[in-house]
């Protein structure tokens, strides 16, 4: 029984060094940008290390594509999808015997909302994302963000 506990324990902490490791590979910033009246402009930047990649929105059949999901807020409204601002390559990938679609470096994911009145708030939520190198795959992560807009 005790070997059995230990053998849970370590796989968790494998499974949670994984998923950290994900992390450590993109860095994430998160701003916004008043573009009109009571309209913004958030900016959701992955810088991502090295030679790792990382898939888009529709990153294809087989990798976890990048998402959002954003907490409900009653004074805002979503203006549209979250659009990618980047250099995207689509490639076929061996490992996914399919056609990918990534970022090396940076990528710019920019979702327009609108504020109800004068109001000020925060855009909330959590972006999703898988990296990938030549040799290896991580664990998705997961990152929650908070941005305040209006007022």
């Amino acid at each position: 029984m005790k070997k059995i506990a230990l053998f849970l324990v370590a796989a968790l902490v494998t499974t949670l060094s994984l998923s950290a490791q994900s992390t450590s590979q993109v860095k994430w910033s998160f701003s916004s940008k008043k573009v009109a009246d009571n309209t913004y402009e958030i900016h959701m930047t992955a810088t991502i290390n090295g030679n790792w990649h990382m898939y888009a929105q529709d990153g294809g059949d087989g990798p976890v594509s990048t998402s959002f999901a954003f907490t409900k807020n009653p004074l805002l409204t979503m203006d549209g999808k979250v659009k990618e601002v980047g250099k995207m390559k689509k490639v076929y990938e061996e490992s996914f015997s399919s056609e990918v679609r990534y970022y090396e470096k940076s990528v710019d994911f920019v979702q327009v909302v609108k504020v109800k009145g004068k109001a000020k708030t925060n855009v909330a939520g959590k972006v999703e994302f898988m990296v990938c190198n030549d040799k290896e795959c991580l664990p998705p992560s997961d990152v929650d963000f908070k941005v305040a807009i209006g007022g």
